[in-house]
This record gives structure tokens, sequence and C-alpha cells, in this order.
């Protein structure tokens, strides 16, 4: 790499963790009921949203109801974009008069949005009318972002609060105190002051840099050079999709919904037009996962822990985004012998250009690859299907950890809270004694639930994996039967899916009856399965009292503790997916470059 693509990514990512203090202490305050400077403006509105709604936020769930709540609310929405999208061509605001959605397309999108995956297996511009994309996809965007940060922060009270008896109890700022919050107050204090104003200011900016957001029809525009067709016909004009893509892509990146307006997503000029537009939207992928670390910290009462998360975050995406970059600047050796010039310079970005953005080149599309894999964001400004094979193999290992590596919006950080409980019952059985985290005991109710929230995606994927390539219908669209290509790619749909990503290895048709209905099956599953789990642990901590720290009390903030994480997390993801990887990615390189 030249200098500039190294100055570009170390800026990324000295503003993203610049941005997690200040945006971190934001929401804590948000969750903790404390006065922030948009109370004035939004409370009068926070406070009608409750009495329109009948919803009263001092009132305290358990687990279980907190759960319902959460599963209600959800299948509520699932069923809105349904529904939706089968009446699409009686509906409004569909200028293209665009029809109805399949069924079985219909159920995909519906889960995929309502799970915070975002997996697309449509062409946005081409079947999607104005109205689903607002109404259906973009009011997903919000609420499904703010069903996982919900979730977190009901795991964090479960962490925070102690019973009635204990010595250490507090009552509660906000809602109640003897349970683990209410779904309806977090729902809404989320989307209201954290969702929307960042979405409304990432709007903006990205209007400000060409990024469509118009209710008019698309245009039709003569060509600067008419070309001919397949039959030989001249064609001097074209018709550009536009639409109210702004909105729709702020809250997809800030909520790490991932999808996209239009078919090629972040690579489309009209979703992402210029360098800044570029950094802005990488940056809204990561932003709001790195600042729920800060607010972990600052709610369970020691910054220090959720500094520990994300350095720990850290260390790993910086790890593979170096395989990442190394992998493409490196370039593709059948190009070489074609006599490509894959050499970087002044004006050549040099290295694996097949599938990415001139004007994005090899860093920023690797480093986007990394962190829209991080998070479980799966929006793209590249093709991922064209990376070279180590290339491929790091955002497809990325979604395998787990999706916890910044993870999605609450749900990368529950998620890696249940690594940090694998991580000290283990350091706990070393020692021979009960495990505690923030001074609460771990014990094996705790430990299965955590177990259960590391292993469903795990056997999701692989299981989807495997069913689909021994069965005719999941051989039918692949583009490299029998290559371990094409076992990467239906590898990379089943993992996206079981991990909430949406990002795609493209070259398998996923669009039809088989994998819609597979996929769709993963993506709920792997999204409604551990956020049982992970309020179930919240209901046994907070019964629990707190427990002093002794000499036998890990310490879980310092730099032993973050390389023992580090080595918990990598040895469950190479465990479980170092075989298959070994049978697509890994065994492709070989072939690239065994000769």
């Amino acid at each position: 790499m030249n200098l500039y693509s190294w100055v570009q990514i170390i800026f990324y990512l000295v503003v993203l963790l610049a941005l997690a203090k200040p945006l971190g202490s934001f929401m804590a305050k948000v969750y903790q009921g404390e006065r922030t400077f948009l109370d004035h403006v939004l409370g009068p509105v926070e406070r009608f949203i409750y009495r329109l709604s009948g919803v009263k936020p001092e009132e305290d769930m358990n687990w279980k109801t907190y759960a319902m709540a959460v599963m209600l609310f959800n299948a509520l929405g699932l069923l809105t974009v349904y529904v939706l999208q089968r009446l699409q061509a009686v509906l409004p605001l569909n200028p293209q008069g665009l029809g109805a959605i399949t069924p079985d397309s219909s159920w995909n999108t519906a889960v995929s949005f309502a799970s915070n995956t975002n997996w697309q297996g449509y062409g946005g511009e081409t079947t999607m009318s104005y109205l689903t994309q607002m109404f259906g996809m973009t009011v997903q965007n919000f609420v499904s972002a703010a069903t996982g940060m919900a979730v977190l922060v009901a795991l964090i009270r479960g962490i925070v609060r102690t019973p009635p008896s204990s010595p250490h109890f507090q009552k509660s700022k906000i809602g109640g105190q003897r349970g683990i919050g209410n779904f309806w107050l977090d729902l809404t204090r989320t989307t209201l002051y954290i969702l929307l104003p960042l979405s409304l200011v990432v709007s903006l900016a990205l209007v400000s840099q060409g990024v469509v957001q118009t209710f008019s029809p698309y245009k039709t525009v003569a060509l600067l050079q008419p070309t001919t067709d397949a039959n030989g016909n001249i064609v001097a004009e074209q018709v550009l999709a536009v639409g109210p893509a702004a909105s729709q892509i702020a809250i997809k990146q800030l909520g790490t919904n991932g999808g996209g307006f239009f078919n090629v997503n972040s690579a489309h000029p009209f979703e992402n037009s210029t360098p800044f537009s570029n950094f802005l939207e990488m940056l809204s992928i990561l932003l709001i996962p790195a600042a729920l670390c800060y607010a972990f910290g600052k709610m369970v009462g020691d910054t220090r822990q959720g500094w520990t998360i994300l350095i720990t975050m850290t260390i790993i995406f910086v790890a593979f985004m170096s395989l990442a970059i190394w992998a493409e600047q490196s370039g593709n050796p059948s190009f070489t012998s074609m006599g490509v010039d894959q050499a970087q310079t002044n004006i050549n970005p040099g290295g694996n250009m097949e599938g990415k953005e001139m004007r994005f080149g090899v860093a920023n599309s690797a480093l986007w690859a990394t962190a829209t894999t991080a998070a479980s964001n799966g929006s793209v400004n590249s093709m991922h299907d064209s990376f070279m094979p180590l290339g491929g193999l790091v955002p497809l290992f990325m979604i395998q950890l787990g999706e916890i590596i910044f993870g999605g919006a609450g749900s990368g950080l529950y998620g890696m809270l249940a690594f940090v409980i694998v991580a000290v019952f283990i350091s706990g059985l070393m020692v021979g004694r009960t495990p505690e985290y923030l001074g609460k005991k771990i014990e094996a109710y705790e430990m299965k639930m955590a177990s259960i929230m590391l292993l469903i995606p795990i056997l999701l994927a692989k299981v989807g994996t495997a069913i689909a390539v021994v069965t005719v219908a999941g051989l039918a669209t692949i583009w490299n039967t029998g290559g371990p290509h094409g076992f990467s790619e239906v590898l990379y749909a089943f993992s996206s899916a079981a991990n909430n990503n949406g990002s795609a290895f493209a070259g398998l048709g996923a669009n039809n009856p088989f994998y819609n209905t597979a996929l769709g099956i993963c993506m709920f599953f792997a999204r409604y399965w551990l956020i049982v789990p992970a309020l179930a642990i919240a209901g046994s901590l907070v019964q629990k009292k707190k427990v002093p720290a002794s000499g036998g009390t890990l310490p879980t903030h310092t730099p032993l503790f973050i390389a023992w994480l580090i080595g918990v997390i990598m040895i469950v993801g190479a465990l479980s997916f170092i075989p298959a990887l070994a049978l697509g990615p890994i065994v492709e390189h070989l072939m690239v470059f065994g000769s």
C-alpha cells in the first residue's frame, strides 16, 4: 500500500475510537434516565408516545415478560413487511408500477429486515416500491437495531442491579428496579434519542455529497455515446433509478442493518457518491457498536471494562483487515500471466481490482469488507465474490466468529459478553473456584445460556451448508458446482444468514424458493434464539447479590484478560469452522498459488 492508503485507514480508526467516548457517554445517560441536551425537544414527544400507546414506563419487567414483548413486537414487524410486499402492486408511492413480490422472496425479506440481517435476494430498484422501501425496510432498520440495543441494555441491568435485600441495592432512576427494565421504554428511547438524531445528521451529510433523496419517478436520460444491444439495435438513452435513498442508507449503516436501496449497494454512485460519503458510511457502520462498549463501562460503573472489550474488538479487527488488504494488494497471478499491470503507482491502484470501484481502490474496499462483516451490517462497496481466496476468507471468518467483533447494534456486545462469560468461567475452572464477573457469580445456568448463544449460529451455518450442497435445489444455482469457490459461496450464504450479517458471495443464485426459505429459517432462529438466552442470563444475574472482589477474583480489565479473551474467541472460531474453510477459501488459495 502507499502512504495515502495508510493515512486513510489510520484516520478512520482514530476517528472511530475518538467518537466512542462522547457518544457512549450520551447513550449511557439515555438508558439511565439522566438529562441530556435533547430532553427539552424530545421529552414531550416521548411522553406523548407513552400516552398514545398506553405504555407505563415505570413498570418493570422480568426477563420472560421482556422476551415476550420483544417477540410479539418483532412478529408484528415481520408480518407488516411481508404484507407490504405481497400488496405492493395496489399500494401508493409506486410510480414505476412494480408488481407484488413472490411469497418465498417476501418471507425471506420480511425475516431479513425484522431480524436486522438485511439479506437481499432481490434488486431494490427493480423490485421494491418507494412505500415498501420506506414503510417496510426503513422502519425495520430503526426498530430492529433498537431491539438489539434494548436487549443489550436489559443484560447490562442484569449485571448492575441487585435484589432489594442486597446492601448494594440502588433504586433505578428510570423504570422499575426489581427486573431488567421495560422493553417499550428502551425501544422508544433508543429510537427517539439515539437512532433518529444520528440518522438525520448522516442523511443530510449524504445528500450534500449527491446521494439521492426524492419521490420523483425514475429518470430517462440520453447517453453521451449511443451503443447497440444484443440484437444490434441502437440504444441512445437509459433509465436512471432514483428514490428516497439517503434516509434509508443512513439508518442501514448506523443500525448495522446493511442491505441497499440499489442492487449493487454502496458501490452505486447514487448510494455512495464520493470519498467522503464512503468514509462517512464506513464510520457509521462501526460507530454505535464501538460507542456501546464505552456506554457499557459507564453503566456498570467501571469504564475500564468497556475499554477492555473495545480494545479486544479493535485488535482482532485490525489483524483481519491487514490480512484482507495484503491479500488483495498482492494481486492475482492469473492477471499477471495475461500481462495486466498490478503494481501500485500514483495513477494505478494496483492489486486485485476485479469487482472493486476505481474510486475506492483496494484499501477502502478491503476496509469496508472487514468492517461490514465485523459488524452485522452486510452492506458492500465491492464484490466480495471477486476477492482473492484469503481476501474472501477474511469477511467470511469475521462473520463466523459470531458477529461479535463490534457486531450488530446491541447484538454484537451481548454476543461478546457471552464470550466473556465463557472466558471467565473457564478461568474459574482453572483455579478451582466459582468464577465471577463484575461482582456477579457465573454459575452453571449462565454458562449454559452463553453456550447456547455461541453454538446456535455455528449449528445453523454448518447444517444449512451441508443440506444445500447435497440437494438438487441447493446445487442448481451454484456458479462453480464442484469447485471450492462454489462451496465457499454456499458456506458464506448460510454463515451470513446464521449470524444476521446479510452480505454474500453473490455468484450464488439465492432468489429462489429453496434458498429464500432455508436462509429465512436461519435468519429467524439466529436472531431470536440468541435474544432469549441473553435475556435469561439477565434475569438470572439480576437476582444475585454482588460478591466483593478478593485475591482470587480474575481482573477483567487487564492486558492479560484481553489476551485470554482473544484466545477464547479465536479457539472457538477455529475449532468450529477451520475444517469447512479448508474445503473452500484455503484450498482455493493453494490451487491459485500452489504452482
